[in-house]
């Protein structure tokens, strides 16, 4: 498979995941809207670095939200039982999905406050 063959199928997959994610994840979608909200005021308000810098953070918690609902995916597949273990791996999907929003509210009142 040529190397052209092999991106197109990379392109379908992660639009499937995005699809999917759309359609199945509450919280994607809300993040989605989120970054709607941010970046139309981010494009409202800045200019060069701090815009590029506000949108690519909105971008990232929508991928560490991906991720997130990936470990959740795979977690509930191994079992559906409770376990100690299946909470602390989806609590920390959770937690890295926070500290990247955490970080775009600090980008925001940096940017903002200076």
């Amino acid at each position: 498979m040529g190397f052209f063959e092999r991106l197109k199928w990379r392109c379908m997959w992660s639009w499937a995941g995005l699809r999917d994610a759309w359609l199945q994840e509450p919280s994607f979608r809300s993040w989605v809207w989120a970054d709607v909200v941010s970046a139309g005021l981010a494009i409202w308000l800045l200019d060069g670095a701090e815009l590029a810098l506000i949108l690519a953070l909105g971008v990232l918690v929508l991928a560490a939200e991906l991720i997130n609902t990936a470990i959740e995916r795979a977690v509930d597949l191994v079992s559906m039982e409770q376990s100690e273990l299946a909470r602390q791996a989806k609590d920390g999907g959770s937690a890295g999905v926070a500290a990247t929003a955490i970080a775009v509210g600090v980008a925001w009142v940096v940017v903002l406050v200076t």
